[in-house]
């Protein structure tokens, strides 16, 4: 695996996931859990800084990326459905304790692995990742939990604007001081996604299951008190979706967390991928996390 990042599938439950893998199959295990509406393609960048000292998979979720995307009829769209599908890819990849990079979508997966496994968790980086009521950014969540609250044609319009090219793009580029920086690679991939056929109903039943999530948070800030897991967030201070007092949050339970707060928006490795991959080798470094054989 060692000298660059490999794309493959696994076969799960009889679909297709795809994921990135890259770095010695020996070294501490780094898992990469992505957001809306993006997929494994937002680490392309982060995997290869960091597969010299880590074994790093990036899996993408079911509906995203290139793994499947069934019909509501053949696959549930829940976010506990996302997450029994990571727990068995990384059971079949064997990959038993690591430590979890979560964004966006990516949390309240990792939550979720962390509340059914607390011992699989060996740390937890967290890039626009929420978990506290404080994270959401008013008027970005406003419509879209009046739509999963009040689902039908009147609320669901405002919904449907997440997929908009418009509105796909404002999330990679609001809160950036130069867009320029921000490749139009990105946020295309991302439309792409989303243009498949049937995915927006797929998409819109996440949105409605979104509030399973905050029901889960204080489980989750109770296992923070409880573990005092090592937490390193590296956070768009710009972020006008997950906005920065979701990351100040975490030192409410986790007081030796670590918080950067840097000058761009939602998808900061778009803009900071250097820095965000030098915290990140630093936090781990200190933690002397077990290798894979070592388990």
């Amino acid at each position: 695996m060692v000298g660059g990042t490999h794309h493959r599938t696994a076969t799960v439950d009889g679909l297709d996931v795809f994921y990135r893998e890259a770095g010695p199959p020996d070294a501490p295990p780094l898992v990469l859990l992505h957001g809306f509406p993006t997929s494994s393609h937002m680490f392309r960048e982060l995997i290869p800084a960091l597969a010299d000292q880590y074994h790093v998979v990036a899996p993408d979720h079911i509906g995203f990326g290139y793994s499947s995307a069934p019909s509501l009829a053949d696959f549930p769209y829940t976010f506990d459905a996302l997450t029994d599908v990571t727990v068995s890819l990384l059971d079949q990849l064997d990959i038993r304790r690591y430590a979890v990079y979560m964004q966006d979508y990516g949390a309240p997966i990792a939550l979720r692995l962390l509340l059914r496994r607390p011992e699989s968790i060996s740390a937890i980086i967290t890039q626009s990742g929420n978990a506290y009521q404080e994270g959401f950014v008013e008027a970005f969540w406003k419509p879209l939990f009046t739509y999963a609250k009040e689902p039908g044609p009147k609320t669901e319009a405002a919904a449907r604007q997440a997929f908009t090219e418009k509105m796909v793009r404002w999330q990679y580029e609001t809160g950036v001081p130069d867009v320029s920086l921000v490749s139009p690679d990105a946020w295309r991939h991302a439309m792409e996604v989303l243009a498949r056929p049937g995915n927006d109903e797929n998409q819109l039943q996440l949105f409605r299951d979104y509030k399973t999530n905050l029901d889960i948070y204080p489980q989750a800030q109770e296992c923070f008190r409880q573990t005092q897991l090592p937490l390193l967030a590296v956070w768009g201070a710009n972020d006008e979706i997950f906005g920065p007092d979701g990351a100040r949050a975490f030192a409410r339970d986790l007081p030796d967390a670590e918080i950067h707060l840097l000058d761009t928006g939602h998808f900061a490795l778009e803009t900071h991928v250097d820095e965000i991959a030098g915290h990140i080798r630093e936090f781990l470094g200190r933690l002397q996390l077990q290798p894979m054989m070592a388990r």
